[in-house]
């Protein structure tokens, strides 16, 4: 006869199964129509810059290897055995990759920052004393 076997499972996949099929009480509510049009107008502004962004890099990767292919001379510069080309494709990329990815960041936040104020305006206008979670400046 075989020996018995066992079960391993990992710490959180018995609290998952644990927790069993209860309704989620966490869920925020379903917004309401005011918000789910400042909601859209925030998502077009964001695929905006998430457009601009996939262009600018469209723009630095494929320039720079266009720039390569058109001058073939840049191949032949050498530094400590190494081309130029390479150099640049490998080194100078990533530090403007990061800046890329810096400016699309602190841009998406700007626009998310932009729309709650909006909405926090438009809310303190429609007399609505709810405050949705939010700290407030006094």
């Amino acid at each position: 006869m075989s020996p018995r076997r066992e079960k391993l499972t990992s710490p959180q996949t018995r609290i998952a199964l644990a927790r069993g099929n209860r309704p989620a009480q966490h869920l925020l509510p379903i917004p309401e129509p005011v918000d789910t049009e400042a909601a859209r107008r925030l998502f077009r502004v964001q695929r905006r810059t998430a457009l601009r962004t996939v262009v600018l890099l469209s723009v630095l990767l494929f320039g720079m290897s266009g720039a390569f292919a058109a001058a073939p001379q840049l191949s032949e510069i050498r530094w400590a055995g190494v081309p130029l080309s390479w150099l640049l494709l490998t080194t100078a990329v990533y530090p403007a990759l990061f800046f890329l990815g810096l400016w699309h960041t602190r841009t998406a936040e700007r626009a998310e920052d932009r729309a709650e104020a909006v909405a926090d305006r438009a809310r303190r206008d429609s007399g609505d004393g709810r405050d949705h979670g939010r700290g407030r400046r006094t």
